[in-house]
């Protein structure tokens, strides 16, 4: 059931088909239930007028006869009833009967009886209601009602009454009962083929939406699966054009921004290959002339205080920023690596309870001259993962000094999280903190909350950046929580085993002690 539902869901064309199918049921009800109502109730009122119509004629003739036999004989009398039941009842299939019933009037009391029902239909199938119709009024009534016969046969039917006088008898209501069998089943004749007509048209409308459809969907899906395989990074497929309808515009349109996205992505890709082969090869030839002057460096730095106090603080910025320099240039030669995908994990198993506290206590001076600490906590004294720990060592020591830069002389809370499949790293300072839209550019490359802060205190805006290529390359992810003046949170989890994925977030992203 839930692939059907899905397979509905996820198909145009069986959405359209369906919608379509729905409404036209919907109309073809209300116009066969209307055409239905209004043919039977034509029908109903023909017959009604004829029944009416016999009924009146057959009446008035036994009423002549009474009259003409007035003061005969009982027996003349009886066989002019008889011969009026004869002439007006029918021997026929139920369908077509019509029978004829006499019944006493209340209060007479003569003798006389003449009370007859022809066919051996039972007196009961007229209703009271209709008797006492009858017997209030001069004119015909009628009412429908069900022949039930004394052979336990039951037929709806159309009963039509009046007074008549019957002579040496008294008053008496004379019926003449007509057979609705063929009104019924010329009824359900229609509505068989109104069904029917109804059915037939459902099936064709259904067949001829798919065909429309189909003409629309199907460059559509194949416009849909290009796009997949254009994602994909095969960009040499086209829509085929076969017309000139409106459907092979939008493919020729197509077609002419596929070719454009192509050229456009070869271009970027030819841009891009340079720049990383720009940003490698110029990183590689600086290293010479860098490791030259490192050389160059020691040497006078050696000898500051043998030099005036200016030229040794001279000296001194000089080893500074030749430190900083050639930290920038292995992190662009990391960064060129991850945009050439050549990156690699070398995986080991190591404890990384014991590799934080090694990253804390080599940083633990640098917090003190900013008057911080980094405390240290975990529930388990010991965690073995298997991973790059040079990568894991970086990430780590990119978030202890991130978060030592923005401090602001309080603490930094370290929290270890480990389960079977997964472990997590949170690193929370209470210092300036991030606003919302810092959140979604902090791990941007080259991107500074404070642009003044990290030039005087060396930072070069690719630590974070390259934090989380080293924990995605885990398949691992980094995330950041910061709010102005409270702080900011840190939270990196990756799989205990290389090459596998996280299953859960260990460590809740927004801090435990933050209270919106």
């Amino acid at each position: 059931m839930n692939r059907i539902y899905w397979r509905i869901r996820n198909s145009l064309a069986i959405k359209v088909i369906l919608s379509t199918v729905i409404l036209s049921l919907g109309v073809t009800g209300v116009t066969g239930s209307a055409l239905n109502s209004q043919l039977s109730a034509g029908i109903r009122e023909v017959n009604l007028n004829s029944a009416l119509a016999e009924a009146r004629s057959t009446i008035f003739t036994a009423e002549y006869r009474f009259l003409l036999a007035q003061g005969e004989r009982d027996s003349v009398v009886q066989k002019v009833v008889d011969d009026v039941i004869s002439s007006a009842t029918t021997l026929t299939a139920n369908e077509n009967t019509r029978e004829v019933v006499f019944i006493r009037s209340p209060g007479n009391t003569m003798d006389n009886n003449y009370e007859i029902a022809s066919n051996l239909l039972d007196p009961n199938s007229i209703p009271t209601s209709l008797s006492e119709r009858v017997r209030k009024k001069t004119e015909l009534v009628y009412q429908y009602t069900n022949m039930k016969y004394l052979t336990g046969t039951k037929v709806k039917g159309l009963a039509i009454g009046q007074k008549v006088q019957i002579p040496n008898a008294g008053q008496y209501e004379m019926y003449i009962i007509f057979s609705l069998a063929n009104q019924e089943k010329t009824l359900d004749l229609i509505r068989r083929a109104l069904f029917l007509t109804g059915f037939v048209l459902l099936l064709l409308i259904g067949l001829i939406t798919w065909l429309v459809v189909r003409q629309v969907v199907r460059p559509v899906r194949d416009a849909a699966n290009i796009a997949t395989e254009f994602t994909a990074g095969d960009f040499r497929k086209r829509l085929k054009v076969e017309s000139q309808d409106e459907i092979s515009t939008l493919g020729l349109a197509f077609n002419e921004m596929a070719e454009s996205i192509e050229k456009q992505i070869a271009r970027l890709e030819n841009l891009s290959r340079v720049q990383q082969r720009f940003v490698s090869d110029v990183s590689h030839e600086l290293r010479t002339p860098l490791t030259t002057l490192r050389m160059a460096s020691e040497v006078i730095h050696s000898s500051k205080d043998t030099f005036d106090p200016i030229v040794a603080r001279s000296a001194e910025l000089l080893v500074a920023q030749l430190d900083r320099f050639e930290r920038l240039l292995e992190d662009l030669l990391e960064v060129s690596r991850f945009d050439a995908e050549v990156a690699v994990l070398e995986a080991v198993d190591f404890d990384i309870v014991q590799l934080v506290q090694r990253c804390a206590d080599d940083l633990a001076l640098v917090a003190k001259e900013r008057k911080t600490e980094i405390y240290v906590t975990t529930a388990q004294p010991v965690v073995m993962v298997k991973a790059d720990i040079r990568r894991v060592e970086r990430i780590l020591r990119n978030l202890l000094a991130n978060a030592i830069d923005h401090a602001e002389e309080l603490q930094i809370d370290v929290r270890i999280e480990a389960s079977d499949h997964d472990v997590a790293i949170g690193v929370r300072d209470y210092g300036v903190g991030l606003d919302e839209n810092a959140l979604i550019r902090v791990f941007d490359r080259f991107w500074r909350a404070d642009p003044s802060r990290a030039r005087t205190r060396g930072g070069t805006g690719l630590g974070l950046s390259i934090a989380l290529e080293d924990a995605r390359l885990h398949n691992g992810e980094l995330e950041a929580w910061g709010r102005p003046g409270r702080g900011a949170h840190f939270v990196v989890t990756l799989p205990r085993n290389t090459w596998e994925s996280i299953e859960q977030r260990l460590i809740p992203l927004q801090p435990e002690d933050y209270k919106a």
